[in-house]
């Protein structure tokens, strides 16, 4: 029963969510220095993951060089997971690779704020929250939760010069963040093609603007949200991961890996490369750097280009 109230509301918020009409416009975020490169290329770590999730995600912070080139002591800090829908890992974010992140974060002596809004008939976010255990995992660490679509005053719409964005209405909690950090999983989406660290942005955008979004041209819109900001750090969890279907349930893989960049394009074209090994019905193409996504990311220059990355592992 409960369940069934849990869609049925779902499914309200997913036609009746709008966006406020008077927020205040503000310009793009500065665009950070990636500071994990070398001769001009973008370094994505990967590592094989053992038994120790936090061991695993320092060696992969490791490779690339050290947490410290991005967070300094005091510093806000958004951590944007991928709890899209309450389905289990990697259908959503693991709990424990969160509780590794925030406990390296916390040590680093930042102030951590964990915010996301949910999608489509998994709304409203609290409930996904209350489902995967998310608010005793903030209690116990100290750090603030936000659903975004809670705050309703929380809002500002960033101009963008995209080919079918012109503004997006995003978080004031996560504009305002000294530094923001992606936390996606790897796997298949059965409208988008693919769900890494571009398409997390789209848990920042307010819902009421998301039905448009997904009208047309869903992919080329995706990549261009991140005409808004891109994140200091990207870490992604492809210890399992979806090779058809997703984002919340799909045929599921486990590659064993974490991935960790600066650079939200690299990473996104190593991880399908990853996915791209596995034999599945999907929607990948042979070679990701012609995926739309990608295709218009790099057009509005938010990687360091075709084939300018260098793995290390």
């Amino acid at each position: 029963m409960a369940s069934f109230v849990d869609n049925l509301v779902g499914v309200y918020h997913f036609v009746a969510d709008r966006a406020p009409k008077k927020i205040p416009f503000v310009d793009p975020r500065p665009r950070p220095a990636n500071p994990w490169l070398t001769n001009g290329q973008a370094l994505v770590a990967k590592v094989k993951a053992g038994g120790d999730i936090r061991d695993s995600i320092n060696e992969v912070i490791a490779l690339l060089g050290s947490l410290e080139q991005v967070i300094n002591r005091g510093d806000t800090v958004l951590l944007k997971p991928n709890l899209n829908s309450a389905d289990p890992y990697p259908g959503s974010t693991d709990l424990a690779f969160l509780r590794a992140v925030v406990e390296l974060l916390l040590e680093a002596g930042a102030r951590v704020t964990i915010g996301e809004s949910s999608g489509g008939i998994w709304r409203p976010t609290r409930n996904v929250f209350r489902k995967l255990g998310m608010f005793e995992l903030a209690r116990h660490w100290r750090v603030e939760l936000v659903a975004f679509e809670d705050k309703a005053g929380d809002w500002v719409r960033i101009k963008v010069d995209g080919d079918y964005l012109n503004s997006v209405s995003v978080p004031c909690s996560a504009y305002e963040a000294d530094k923001i950090i992606y936390l996606p999983c790897m796997k298949t989406h059965n409208i988008a093609r693919f769900s890494g660290a571009l398409k997390l942005a789209v848990g920042f955008v307010h819902p009421g603007e998301r039905r448009a979004l997904h009208a047309r041209h869903l992919e080329q819109k995706i990549a261009e949200i991140s005409l808004c900001w891109q994140p200091n750090l990207i870490i992604m969890d492809g210890r399992k991961a979806f090779v058809s279907g997703g984002p919340d349930k799909g045929q599921l893989v486990e590659p064993g890996m974490i991935l960790a960049s600066g650079d939200i394009v690299a990473i996104d074209v190593e991880a399908m490369r990853v996915l791209l090994a596995y034999q599945a019905n999907n929607k990948l193409v042979a070679d990701p750097r012609h995926l739309p996504q990608i295709i218009a990311a790099l057009k509005h220059g938010l990687g360091t280009g075709k084939n300018r990355y260098v793995v290390v592992e």
